[in-house]
């Protein structure tokens, strides 16, 4: 007996592993998408056809290119893995952008010294008069200041953003190596922003009032273009071309001033309020009325980065200019800082750079040549030596 219960014990259990094996054979005939090779994973293959410790080229291109996948928050550009453009637009940033603008400021100065140096400060050439003139009321002297005053603001706080990490930041590798010097740059650039976006808008009201007030008289004329010819006498002793109240220079300037301005207001107030307005789809869509083929359908990134970008060069420019301005109106030219500063100007400068304009004001005749030396004699002072206002 005991040898018939072991005979069939092992019956039993050769039984059980035959049903089980069969149980598997047959589960795995009826599974889909499970075989041998796909069960092995060889060659990197996974179940469903789906990508291994394999790459597809077309796949990851299409991330490189930008593709929008699908997220279910409510920022949808989380569904893009790569912004390439984000690379493209920080090495113009960094590198022709930020190049070119050292070379714009630094080449102004160098032009401006070289042509004092050779030139020297433009004199009165009949000499002061004693004799005053108004040549801007306080509220023009209140517009040309307010304009004035917050761009210069927002030229150094915008030169800090871009150049003050070069100048201030140092090449420290962790945050035991900050010194005085790094910790007052994160200070100036922290505070420096707040004070940029704040004082734009100064400076946007500084434009309206100068276009309203000086508008009239920037208006093109037929005086303009001999300025121009001469040069505005600059590079001459004795020249003074005919200008009325605002000579062609200062047209030019002040055209550049309300475009420039104008321009910086647009990008700097895109970048203040980042994702709302797409002003560079709809300008490019405008332009390619011209057959420039700009692209029009840009992602909110994208129109932030070219803002930037525009922000930055047009403001290098016009920091460039007003450089230029306020040599000219100040060390360049006797008697033209107090055009701003007082508001009254000696008579016998205004007769040499606005002879037109004297003539208006005073009901004289306009003066037949301004190209030679010709302005009113200086009058003699009055006998306390005091300036008589006319």
């Amino acid at each position: 007996m005991p040898k018939i219960d072991r005979l069939l014990n092992v019956i039993g259990r050769l039984g059980f592993a035959a049903i089980l094996a069969v149980t598997i054979a047959g589960a795995v005939s009826v599974l889909p998408g499970i075989d041998g090779p796909a069960v092995a994973q060889e060659a990197g293959q996974v179940p469903g056809e789906s990508l291994g410790n394999t790459s597809d080229s077309d796949f990851w291109r299409e991330l490189r290119g930008g593709a929008q996948g699908t997220v279910s928050i409510p920022d949808k550009k989380a569904g893009v893995m790569i912004q390439s453009e984000g690379e493209l637009w920080r090495n113009w940033r960094n590198g022709p952008l930020s190049t070119a603008g050292v070379f714009l400021l630094i080449g102004m100065v160098i032009i401006l010294a070289a042509f004092f140096a050779v030139r020297g400060r433009i004199k009165i050439d009949a000499g002061r008069s004693g004799k005053i003139i108004e040549r801007f009321n306080n509220l023009e002297r209140f517009a040309h200041w307010l304009t004035g005053g917050t761009f210069i603001v927002l030229g150094i706080t915008g030169l800090n953003v871009m150049y003050g990490r070069y100048l201030f930041g140092g090449q420290a590798t962790g945050s035991g190596e900050f010194g005085g010097l790094h910790q007052f740059f994160a200070a100036a650039t922290a505070y420096g922003k707040i004070v940029h976006n704040f004082m734009a808008f100064g400076f946007m009201l500084g434009l309206v009032l100068i276009l309203v007030l000086w508008v009239r008289d920037n208006i093109p004329n037929r005086f303009d273009l001999k300025w121009l010819a001469m040069a505005g006498g600059l590079f001459n002793e004795g020249v003074h071309p005919p200008a009325k109240k605002f000579n062609a220079g200062q047209k030019l300037l002040f055209w550049a001033v309300i475009f420039g301005g104008l321009s910086m207001s647009l990008s700097g107030i895109s970048l203040m309020f980042p994702f709302t307005f797409a002003m560079f789809g709809k300008t490019f869509t405008v332009l390619n009325v011209f057959g420039l083929g700009l692209p029009t359908n840009l992602s909110g990134v994208a129109e932030m980065q070219l803002s930037q970008l525009w922000h930055a060069l047009v403001s290098l420019v016009m920091i460039a200019i007003v450089i230029a301005h306020i040599y000219i109106g100040t060390l360049g030219m006797e008697g033209a800082f107090d055009a701003m500063g007082s508001g009254m100007v000696d008579e016998n400068w205004a007769r040499e750079h606005h002879g037109m304009w004297v003539a208006e004001i005073k009901g004289e005749a306009p003066p037949s040549d301004h190209g030679g030396g010709d302005a009113a004699p200086a009058a003699d002072p009055p006998g306390d030596g005091k300036p008589q206002t006319v």
